[in-house]
């Protein structure tokens, strides 16, 4: 398909699609700092050498726990961790701890690099696991938007080629909430393309859709009914390119590209309910 700037510009501009958005943001925001301010959590732990490279996690009640880690959206060039902290409680109130994860952003590294990131994140997860107080052999990585990009290049990691000792299903399962799956598009958009600078090739060797996922690690995706069908249509290609993963593609009535996310922490919606199935089957 041959991509115009126009075209791109409106499909993936989610912030343009959304006037409200500075209110949902400071609604995170806020929501996020009260929890932040009493549950219990150990914030901000090293896993690399830079600022940008930490994380939190909420610990559960039990050192047997599954583990959910959320990796934030936002064009991987803004937002952090720290925004969405109000996704733990649900998750703890029910048996499961959570970690958020930062990374550096664009432009000041390479999308390549921030998935090098986040590889590296979870190796220190799954080594610190008995530190943290949760069950290594469970671990279902999450993620928004750039975040759902990064958590399905997660399923894509051999890890075994990384370092010997780590096992080759590290990541248990996905959940990719309007995950980006093909990059290609995203490079001829004019509000994100120069940040991203990746060409064709590049592009391609981003895309988890071009990729064959490690194992047999289930997969849930989900896209907010009010998206650009776009973005619907990128869930629909990771179904069609990764059949054995993907048992369901949650399609979120009534939800935009930011309100999708909320479904998250709202026990009894499918999304939710999707991805504690998935902690708790890992």
């Amino acid at each position: 398909m041959r991509y115009t700037a126009e075209f791109c510009d409106r499909e993936y501009n989610a912030r343009a699609m959304i006037p409200d958005h500075p209110a949902i943001f400071a609604r995170w925001a806020r929501v996020a700092q009260d929890v932040r301010a009493h549950a219990h959590a150990r914030l901000d732990l090293a896993y690399g050498s830079s600022p940008k490279q930490s994380l939190d996690v909420f610990p559960a009640a039990h050192a047997d726990a599954p583990l959910f880690v959320f990796v934030h959206g936002g064009y991987w060039r803004s937002l952090d961790k720290s925004d969405f902290s109000w996704i733990a409680p649900p998750f703890v109130e029910r048996g499961v701890a959570v970690a958020m994860l930062n990374y550096d952003l664009l432009p000041a590294v390479s999308v390549h690099t921030i998935v090098l990131q986040v590889l590296r994140a979870l190796e220190w997860l799954w080594r610190e696991s008995e530190t943290l107080g949760f069950d290594p052999s469970r671990i279902v990585v999450g993620g928004h938007s750039a975040g759902g990009h990064l958590a399905a290049m997660s399923a894509c990691a051999l890890w075994p080629q990384w370092d010997p000792d780590l096992p080759a299903d590290l990541v248990a399962g996905v959940v990719s909430v309007s995950g980006l799956y093909d990059l290609e598009p995203l490079r001829h958009t004019t509000f994100l393309g120069p940040d991203l600078a990746l060409d064709e090739a590049g592009a391609f060797r981003a895309s988890p859709a071009w990729m064959t996922p490690a194992t047999g690690a289930p997969v849930v995706t989900a896209a907010g009914g009010l998206e650009s069908e776009s973005f619907k249509a990128q869930s629909a290609l990771l179904a069609q390119r990764w059949p054995r993963n993907v048992v369901a593609d949650l399609p979120m009535p009534g939800r935009n590209h930011l309100t999708v996310v909320d479904a998250l922490a709202e026990p009894g919606n499918p999304l939710f309910e999707a991805a504690l199935g998935l902690c708790r089957g890992a």
